[in-house]
């Protein structure tokens, strides 16, 4: 009964987050948008709360709001998957506390608060759902909330085509979603989110391949993917937080939930899970490597992490398929706390990323450089959010991939050598994905924060404001957190004999750490030394001779020139006819969009050509249009009699 009110009061503080600023939206007093944050965060608080209880105890609760006919349900699947969409929300609205302020109109600020607290509202609406029809209506309105925030800066190009992508892109998922669920319904009688008491393999199948393409599309797995790109970096940095740390997890939430607690599991389909993830997994690094918008960066990263944690999905099914439950129970786990940890350190960057823009106004790593030494707290918090990323340790990212490697390596077990030789080609490049991200975050962090500053906006930037530190700082404690004390929570879960003790590694690194510093301090020489670097003949030293983000990936583009098809061009200048003195020029590198050049386009060009065949078949003559119904008649005369 406890639990039911405090449920209850987080779902009406969280109505109020969202209809305040909404009601007062022209208001231009700062209290309402300020006392919408409140509200906001006290609803996440108590909503975590109630989940954590049911997480722990593994209690399964069916919720009504108040008198309704609306009931929520939660066990501890969904139970888990709402801590992850609170607690990244809650770092996310204190953040927000002062950035949604560096917007000029009152009512641009009010909106967007107001649009996130609906976005959030309706994203634990979805994981609450009872049955197939109210997830989903609240599917439909979690889109709409998150369509508006990618259009919330409508005024830049960038983002209008960003919403025109994300519109066509959601709604293709939806029509995924109904036509799986209009099956299910007509083949067990029923619209609940319940195991069917009798389907066959074909048609569960059929409803598998339209889930995989419905949830596909807004988890962002390639090719469905192309939207990801282009919303998250034209959305507000905190938007962008809550939609690759939380919004593509919920997408996951669905397609586990139903091939994992509904359909009747086949082998195939853990397969074509894990092929999925390990292309997604490559190919999101590899593109992430070549860009130097820091948001779409960090975007494709969030395509990269999606495919690590369905290739632990996808391994659990296998292992399953094969009876090898502890395997299959580890691989499933790694999985799981990859989510977790992917919306920790992803929401993390985002938002120092998020703090980075705002102080230099770019978003072009190549324009920024020294910010370490005017925003020091802002780099540390990236740099933690990089190390999880690329899953060093002590970080919570290292554990998570451990999980999966871990069950790779004992996958020999399966009584099957084509299996083993596919689970281990995919271990490969798992490891070649991991790689890759160490790499990738280096030039990130190294390129924005160090050396000299770039341009004249990152040569005046300043440390933001403390609410956009407390937030990620949170966000980065819990990154430290989940990775030294791994072992100790997973040893009461799984079989944890395979798995490192963190805490142990984390204390020795920490102390090596002091005692390194501690020398450096002690021992060094306190005076400093200035001096010329070589400089190649050039008498200025200056930041346009630092090591760029274009010269750091030139080597990886080269590597995968197959992937990417670069096409170099030079512009020089001479002082002289014979060209023999070089002045001045400059390189662009042009890449090819793969999946947009060779996917996309040929179906919106069909798409464009059949149109203007309609087109010329709409005259404007009353004589044609009654020939076409004179046709379309008699069409359908002869259907109806061949049919019988």
């Amino acid at each position: 009964m406890t639990l039911a009110i405090v449920w209850q009061g987080g779902i009406v503080l969280l109505l109020l987050s969202f209809l305040l600023p909404l009601l007062l939206v022209s208001c231009k007093c700062s209290w309402i948008r300020k006392g919408s944050l409140l509200s906001m965060i006290l609803g996440l608080v108590a909503l975590t709360y109630v989940a954590g209880i049911s997480l722990y105890r593994g209690e399964v609760a069916s919720l009504v709001f108040f008198s309704l006919p609306f009931v929520m349900f939660i066990d501890r699947f969904a139970a888990f998957f709402i801590v992850v969409v609170t607690i990244i929300s809650t770092c996310v609205a204190i953040y927000s506390w002062s950035y949604v302020e560096h917007y000029a109109s009152s009512t641009k600020k009010n909106l967007l608060v107001a649009l996130m607290g609906s976005f959030i509202l309706f994203m634990i609406l979805v994981i609450t759902s009872h049955d197939m029809l109210s997830f989903l209506i609240f599917w439909e309105l979690m889109a709409l909330a998150s369509f508006l925030l990618v259009m919330f800066e409508y005024e830049k190009q960038e983002t209008r085509k960003a919403g025109l992508f994300y519109f066509i892109m959601t709604q293709m998922s939806t029509v995924f979603l109904l036509l799986a669920f209009i099956l299910f319904a007509n083949a067990t009688g029923s619209l609940a989110l319940q195991t069917p008491s009798a389907l066959t393999p074909t048609m569960g199948s059929i409803i598998f391949v339209l889930l995989f393409f419905g949830f596909g599309i807004k988890a962002g797995i390639i090719p469905l993917h192309k939207w990801l790109p282009y919303a998250h970096p034209a959305s507000p940095s905190n938007v962008s937080a809550l939609m690759s740390g939380v919004m593509i997890k919920v997408a996951l939430y669905g397609l586990m939930r139903f091939v994992l607690m509904i359909l009747p599991p086949q082998l195939w389909w853990g397969i074509v899970i894990l092929i999925a993830g390990t292309i997604s997994a490559l190919l999101g690094v590899i593109y992430a490597l070549k860009e130097h918008d820091i948001k779409r960066l960090l975007a494709y990263h969030s395509i990269e992490n999606i495919g690590i944690i369905l290739i632990g999905f996808g391994l659990a099914g296998i292992l399953q398929w094969y009876q090898l439950g502890n395997l299959a129970t580890l691989a499933l786990a790694g999985s799981l706390f990859h989510i977790l940890n992917h919306a920790l350190f992803k929401s993390l960057l985002f938002l120092t990323a998020g703090s980075v823009v705002q102080a230099t106004g770019t978003r072009n790593i190549e324009e920024m450089g020294g910010l370490i030494k005017v925003m020091p707290i802002t780099a540390t918090l990236f740099l933690v959010g990089a190390i999880s990323i690329a899953a060093l340790p002590p970080f919570n990212g290292f554990m998570s991939e451990l999980m999966i490697f871990q069950a790779f390596f004992a996958s020999g077990e399966i009584p099957n050598a084509l299996m083993v030789i596919f689970l281990m080609v995919c271990l490969s490049l798992l490891a070649l994905t991991s790689a890759l991200a160490a790499v990738c975050f280096v030039k990130a962090f190294a390129i924005t924060f160090l050396a000299s500053p770039r341009s004249e906006h990152a040569a005046k930037a300043k440390e933001v404001h403390t609410s956009m530190l407390l937030g990620p700082a949170l966000l980065a404690l819990l990154c430290l957190g989940l990775g030294l004390f791994s072992y100790q929570i997973f040893s009461r879960i799984i079989d944890s004999s395979v798995l490192p003790n963190m805490l142990f590694i984390g204390i020795a690194l920490l102390i090596s750490y002091v005692v390194i510093v501690a020398t450096l301090f002690f021992l060094a020489s306190p005076k400093t030394r200035i001096s010329e670097t070589w400089g190649c003949g050039l008498i200025s030293q200056n930041a346009r001779m630092e090591y760029t983000a274009s010269g750091f990936s030139e080597p990886i583009m080269n590597i995968f020139s197959l992937i990417y098809r670069p096409k170099k061009t030079i512009e020089r200048e001479y002082a002289e006819p014979s060209k023999s003195i070089f002045t001045k020029g400059k390189a662009h590198f042009d890449l090819v969009k793969f999946f947009e050049a060779y996917l996309y386009m040929p179906v919106i060009s069909l798409i464009n050509r059949v149109s203007l065949v309609i087109t010329k078949l709409h005259t404007g003559s009353l004589d044609t249009y009654t020939a076409y119904v004179f046709v379309a008649m008699v069409v359908l005369m002869i259907l109806a009699g061949w049919l019988g």
